[in-house]
């Protein structure tokens, strides 16, 4: 028996090798003392066997063989070039140790197949991540290949995975373990509204404070797979890969994406903060790393396609006025684009709106201080555009496929598709001051294709090699593309297409699960939101976008003089406050009433916090419960302050401390107790900074 372990100080991954196959994990949990003796631990973990069973327990590997007569789903499933089926059973061969890193080889030698699995930890974010390879002697084809396969813990009642829409993305899903698959899969070819690839396994009475939680992340931007199994005899699985069938041409080698794992004893929160500071700190290379992040204006929700260049400078003059430090032109630039139907695919300036290129604007921009931006979808074609009537072969699929929003998926594992593409993007780049781009994808692909990812992902390091001072947001008709793959190419993603302050508010807490602040655009919309159609007041709309990357997506010529007062003072305290927030840690807050939704975000020495309580809906209850916060220096004192008291309604009609003034209260009484809120309206939010 060969045993390995991967440690930092919070938690201890274990492996061992028994009798020459797979290895596989033999604990994952809470740091095990530097002495402890694997080989004993590997024969402790074993599991009886009884009648039913077979004579000899089928290993739960890392990838696990369905040729060991493996009661569940195999980690591989794979077919000869002719498509034969083949049963690998792989003997281990070497194990390669590293500071903080493992790989573990195995190979079948009659099929002349290799198997290699990756693990790293990284003592800093204690997120693991593990990925594996296939490599063939001859050309194969693969069908499914799980990422190394990671046991879930038996004291857990259910999991909590992802679902989503347009305009309803971060949805949290509990399911009950029970005997069977938990199975989630993607088939739209990108991450996906609807499937976001993120798995919580919180322990049996766990909340986001407190108790054991496991966390999973697939960073991958294409078609994918979780499956979470518990077989027959108790024993739990979890599986990541691509979407099975992605790979649509045999090949000699393949590769999982990586696996993102995390254990945490601090509850939900602690996976939380993990892949917070993992994506923000590790991931994401920044265009300008020690630029802060401009509060954004985007002219979308202002004026559509109808582009009328006098009207963008008055309304890029009211934005500055604000605080808006870059202006985003949005769809309708290019070709001949009046609406949905034209010129995707023709990346050129249309002379009838522009006679005179981009320029006059950027030059107005740049005078009021702001930055310039610009919307592209390059992915994406018309059949009304000069590019398809050039190459209609470029277009993926079937012709007589269902379009989407009139338009079609551009073929990105061509060469050409590529080039043509870089060209046009870099023939602007390189002419105009354009420091942003948001990159759009409004549309699924007509089948899931993992080539289609991988030229969609070269396309965008070619063009970050070329112009690494560009930030790129990842837009798919608002959070259709959001994951960890694409998040190591882009620097910004849009959460969803919804600026409805109520679903951003329930929208932006769920997603912290895995996204920090910084990555995360929220704009103060309009006050009759455009896709639900509610009205909110500009305080509560302007408080829930400074949660997260700020920025405006209205036309600021329908406020009143109050609402572009409140919106300056609350982008003031952004911009203000942005060099710790952008870097601060989000706990989500376990609130006692149901209708408030609440966080907590701390900076990263614990210096200061900030508390926003956003009201969901009326509460049974008359007054408002205490909120508990969490993550503070047990010894310390804070001065708390309710930022916002201007927001008091007259039905508030008691003396909480908070209305009159300035608190200084200890930690533990705030953790303990709890801080005593105002009474307020559904749609509202309460802002609390916090001083040690």
């Amino acid at each position: 028996m060969e045993c390995w372990r991967l440690d930092d100080g919070r938690q201890t991954l274990a492996l061992a090798m028994r009798a020459g196959g797979l290895p596989e994990v033999i604990y994952w949990g809470p740091p095990l003392p530097d002495s402890e003796d694997l080989a004993v631990i590997a024969r402790a973990g074993e599991i009886d066997m009884t009648g039913g069973m077979l004579d000899r327990t089928p290993p739960l590997s890392i990838c696990p063989e369905a040729a060991q007569s493996f009661p569940g789903q195999p980690g591989l499933v794979l077919h000869a070039e002719d498509g034969a089926p083949l049963l690998p059973a792989f003997r281990f061969e070497a194990a390669e140790t590293g500071d903080g890193t493992l790989a573990l080889v195995s190979r079948d030698t009659a099929l002349g197949l290799t198997l290699t699995a990756r693990f790293a930890i990284d003592r800093g974010t204690h997120i693991l991540t593990a990925t594996t390879a296939l490599a063939a002697d001859a050309p194969v084809r693969l069908h499914w290949l799980a990422a190394p396969v990671l046991p879930a813990p038996q004291l857990s009642d259910e999991m909590i995975d992802l679902a989503g829409r347009w305009c309803g993305e971060f949805q949290p899903i509990r399911t009950p373990w029970s005997p069977g698959i938990r199975l989630r899969e993607n088939r739209t070819g990108r991450t996906g509204h609807e499937h976001f690839p993120g798995l919580i396994v919180p322990g049996r009475g766990a909340t986001h404070t407190g108790g054991e939680a496991w966390g999973f992340h697939y960073g991958w931007s294409g078609g994918h797979r979780m499956i979470a199994e518990e077989l027959p005899d108790g024993r739990r699985q979890i599986q990541w890969g691509h979407a099975p069938g992605t790979e649509r041409t045999p090949a000699t080698r393949f590769e999982t994406a990586p696996l993102y794992a995390v254990y945490s004893a601090k509850g939900l929160n602690g996976c939380a903060v993990s892949f917070q500071r993992h994506l923000r700190d590790r991931i994401v290379t920044w265009a300008r790393p020690d630029a802060p992040r401009p509060v954004h204006y985007n002219c979308w929700e202002a004026v559509y396609f109808d582009h009328d260049l006098e009207e963008l400078k008055d309304i890029a003059t009211r934005a500055a006025r604000l605080g808006a430090e870059r202006f985003v032109l949005d769809d309708g630039w290019f070709g001949t684009r009046d609406d949905y139907t034209t010129s995707l695919g023709d990346w050129t300036i249309d002379p009838r709106k522009y006679p005179d290129g981009l320029t006059p604007l950027i030059d107005h921009i740049h005078g009021l201080g702001m930055t310039f931006g610009l919307w592209f979808e390059p992915e994406m074609i018309n059949t009304d555009s000069a590019a398809f009537r050039a190459h209609p072969d470029w277009r993926l699929g079937a012709a007589d496929q269902i379009p989407g929003r009139q338009q079609y998926v551009l073929d990105m594992s061509r060469d050409d598709v590529r080039e043509e593409l870089f060209g046009q993007i870099s023939a602007l780049l390189g002419r105009y001051a354009i420091d942003y781009i948001k990159w759009d994808h409004n549309r699924v692909l007509p089948y899931p294709d993992a080539a289609q990812t991988r030229g969609t992902h070269a396309l965008l390091d070619r063009l970050r090699a070329a112009f690494p001072t560009v930030e790129i947001e990842s837009c798919a008709s608002g959070g259709g593309r959001i994951d960890f793959g694409i998040l190591g190419r882009t620097q910004r993603l849009w959460l969803s297409d919804s600026n409805d302050a109520l679903e951003r508010l329930r929208m932006q807490a769920d997603a912290a699960m895995f996204l920090p602040a910084a990555v995360t655009g929220s704009h103060v919309g309009p006050r009759t939101c455009h896709t639900s159609g509610r009205i909110l007041d500009i305080s509560f709309r302007a408080w829930v976008a400074a949660m997260r990357h700020m920025g405006f997506e209205m036309d600021p010529r329908e406020l009143t003089d109050h609402e572009a007062d409140v919106l300056a003072r609350v982008t003031a305290w952004w911009t203000d406050n942005r060099g710790w927030l952008m870097t601060a840690d989000i706990h989500r807050l376990d609130s006692p009433d149901p209708a408030i939704i609440a966080e907590q975000h701390i900076s990263r020495d614990g210096g200061q916090f900030v508390v926003f309580a956003g009201r969901a809906a009326s509460s049974a209850q008359i007054a408002p419960r205490p909120l508990r916060l969490t993550g503070l220096d047990p010894e310390a004192s804070y001065e708390i302050t309710l930022l916002n008291r201007d927001d008091v309604t007259g039905l508030s009609r008691g003396q909480p401390a908070l209305k009159a003034g300035a608190e200084i209260v200890s930690s533990r009484y705030l953790m303990s107790h709890g801080i005593s809120l105002p009474w307020a309206f559904p749609g509202s939010i309460w802002v609390v900074n916090g001083r040690r």
